[in-house]
């Protein structure tokens, strides 16, 4: 689907009112963040609006309170960092029993204001349209800087575009523009390294990205269905026996298609999966019974560096191996520092993202040289299965 939504900027909000969707569902622990990520990619778009803005509302998710007010899922202790991060006053709205008094709270707030936990509203995971109106009646623009909740049909999401003329903010912009580039025109060659544990989780991703990329190169748990397909023993380790035939339908539609798949040629091993266990490596075929491919060996390494070094575009989802726990979490780091040096020296456009892949890219120190490290999880991967997300589908349809 060809994208065609607008792109917010300082001379559309002059003295505008603004509500904008933002995703500030961050870590947190006894009110203090433990990673402030997702909110500093918001804050400099933020502050250029401010400057034009008569004044802006925020509206964030937080944790799954299923549409009930719960003290341990407030936005409130976002207010102080928020306040220090933009240097002026932020105020906090909070709840409102009835949505139809918002209008009538926000117009004493400040020039910033933060609005309590979107999902303390039933209405919201509803897509309700009387909630999307109250959120809409306080705003003359809607703006949606919030890609990682933009695969949910939810009130301030998708509704609420029904109400007000509405925008793509700075963020989402960036990253539908890193992600159309990379999997729409991409500099050829092209391949996608997924790992991660299951096939089922990413049985309509790898179909749709047979179509599109040269090669795809296939690790973690994941690749032991593709291996056990091809007959060869994985011993115990994890993998899904009801998905063989997913797995050889996937391996014919490459062959079909022209795509190279690249599968792991030796692996870590271990009995059991606990730090500092005892390790030892195999070639495939040699997997005992009792054994289970924790990481790709050595050899793997080489050749998946091999096929990264003859690519100039690569997308990244998933470690290579249980990367949580040493010493299987080598073929993750290395791989991920050779196409963080890749990209920085100019040779590869990478795009990372979905699930553990920020994890897998922070533990391999590559977060500063990735071209585009997407923090999305679910709409990440989403949009790689070729998906329309439906907070995407709104912005464009908007007026």
């Amino acid at each position: 689907m060809k994208n065609h939504y607008k792109v917010i900027d300082e001379k559309q909000v002059k003295n505008k009112k603004i509500i904008m969707r933002v995703d500030f569902n961050v870590p947190m622990k006894g009110g203090k963040i433990l990673d402030d990520t997702r909110i500093r990619r918001v804050i400099p778009g933020l502050k250029i609006l401010a400057n034009s803005a008569k004044q802006i509302f925020l509206i964030t998710h937080f944790g799954r309170p299923k549409g009930a007010v719960s003290k341990d899922l407030s936005v409130r202790p976002l207010q102080d960092y928020l306040r220090k991060a933009l240097s002026c006053n932020v105020s906090f709205l909070p709840y409102v029993d009835k949505p139809s008094k918002l209008k009538e709270k926000a117009n004493k707030e400040e020039k910033i204001c933060l609005l309590e936990n979107c999902r303390f509203y039933p209405g919201e995971e509803k897509n309700d349209l009387d909630l999307a109106r109250a959120y809409a009646n306080i705003a003359d623009i809607y703006v949606n800087d919030a890609f990682s909740c933009s695969h949910r049909a939810h009130a301030s999401i998708q509704s609420i575009t029904k109400f007000l003329p509405s925008y793509a903010g700075p963020v989402l912009a960036a990253e539908l523009k890193a992600l159309s580039n990379t999997l729409e025109n991409p500099t050829r060659p092209f391949a996608a390294f997924v790992g991660g544990a299951k096939i089922s989780t990413k049985l309509s991703i790898l179909e749709n990205l047979i179509s599109k990329v040269d090669k795809l190169l296939l690790a973690g748990a994941m690749a032991n269905t593709f291996l056990a397909a091809k007959k060869v023993p994985v011993g115990a380790s994890l993998y899904e026996p009801n998905l063989i035939q997913s797995a050889n339908m996937i391996l014919n539609l490459a062959k079909e298609k022209k795509c190279q798949i690249i599968l792991p040629i030796d692996g870590v091993v271990s009995k059991s999966l606990q730090a500092g266990g005892v390790s030892d490596y195999r070639l495939n075929g040699a997997v005992k019974d009792d054994e289970m491919i924790l990481d790709i060996g050595p050899k793997s390494i080489v050749l998946f560096k091999k096929h990264i070094a003859q690519s100039r575009t690569l997308l990244w989802n998933g470690p290579a191996g249980a990367f949580e726990i040493a010493p299987y979490d080598l073929g993750t780091k290395s791989l991920g520092d050779y196409i963080g040096k890749r990209t920085s020296a100019g040779y590869l456009i990478s795009v990372a993202g979905g699930g553990d892949t920020v994890a897998a890219v922070n533990l391999a120190g590559a977060g500063n040289e990735i071209s585009y490290l997407s923090l999305a999880g679910g709409a990440f991967l989403e949009w790689m299965e070729g998906k329309i997300l439906p907070g995407i589908e709104a912005l464009n349809s908007a007026d």
